[in-house]
């Protein structure tokens, strides 16, 4: 079977097939001749024709508004400097343990719980975001607010379900807030300080692919300048340690700029590819 029947093939148990499908001519809508097509180019996947194929998802236009605030810098004092030789050999229950209790950086002071993570423990789609927002920190599940229904739909648009083959981590642990008591992104000692507990998940896991939801998690991850904007991210199958990494936006940054998300269609579309072009899957 060659490589585009078999992405085709594909696509098509993952409930999205045919992706795209051609506008017929004036003579062949007479004859009510239809041709599928499976577009391998990433670029032209972020051409006005993907409006033609979006999922509902894609399509809303009314979201609840998500607030962006600036990074806050930890001051040295506090950061703690507990070392994470024995995390690299913990199963999931001493894993989760250790991070109920964490206190390697300031954010346990004001976490109401710690937020470990939640899926298939061994699924092949993992999706890291940045870090629990305040729902999260209530709830102890990620992605449980606006945002996270965003998530649910991309899932569902991918043919994947929350639990089911996938799981949703982040770089932290514990929720972040600015001086105001609002969410904030992880400042860059705070991802540090949690990174070991997320690479131990990650090879607990063994997952076939990963996504970045964001530039936290982008640069993190790939351990990229901070000022590394996610736009020159997407289009590009990049590499953690030895597996394919996808970057898109954060579904609440979808939510607030609502244009994109035919962008974020078109990064979940790439992961798609790379997973059925990977041997493993």
């Amino acid at each position: 079977m060659s490589n585009q029947h078999r992405r085709a093939a594909f696509l098509h148990e993952m409930g999205l097939g045919p992706i795209w499908s051609q506008r017929g001519t004036a003579a062949s809508q007479a004859d009510g001749a239809v041709k599928d097509v499976v577009v391998t180019d990433i670029r032209a996947m972020q051409t006005t024709a993907i409006a033609d194929t979006r999922p509902a998802w894609v399509e809303q236009v009314s979201a609840a508004a998500v607030p962006m605030h600036a990074p806050v810098t930890l001051a040295a004092s506090e950061v703690t400097t507990t070392s994470f030789a024995d995390i690299a050999q913990m199963d999931w229950a001493q894993l989760k343990s250790v991070v109920a209790s964490c206190t390697q950086c300031g954010l346990c002071k004001s976490r109401t719980q710690t937020v470990f993570g939640v899926g298939d423990q061994k699924a092949k789609w993992l999706f890291v975001g940045e870090g629990p927002g305040r729902n999260e920190d209530f709830q102890g599940e990620p992605f449980v607010g606006p945002a996270g229904k965003l998530l649910d739909n991309m899932f569902g648009a991918m043919g994947l379900k929350r639990g089911e083959n996938t799981y949703i981590a982040n770089i932290v642990k514990c929720r972040p807030t600015d001086a105001s008591k609002r969410d904030r992104p992880p400042a860059a000692e705070e991802a540090a300080a949690c990174m070991s507990y997320l690479e131990r998940q990650i090879a607990l896991i063994k997952p076939t692919v990963i996504v970045a939801l964001g530039k936290t998690a982008a640069i993190s991850l790939l351990k990229l300048d901070p000022a590394t904007p996610v736009g020159k991210l997407r289009g590009t199958v990049h590499r953690y340690a030895d597996l394919p990494l996808i970057v898109t936006y954060h579904p609440a940054y979808l939510l607030r700029n609502l244009k994109d998300k035919s962008k974020a269609w078109a990064d979940l579309c790439l992961a798609m590819q790379t997973y059925a072009d990977t041997p493993s899957a």
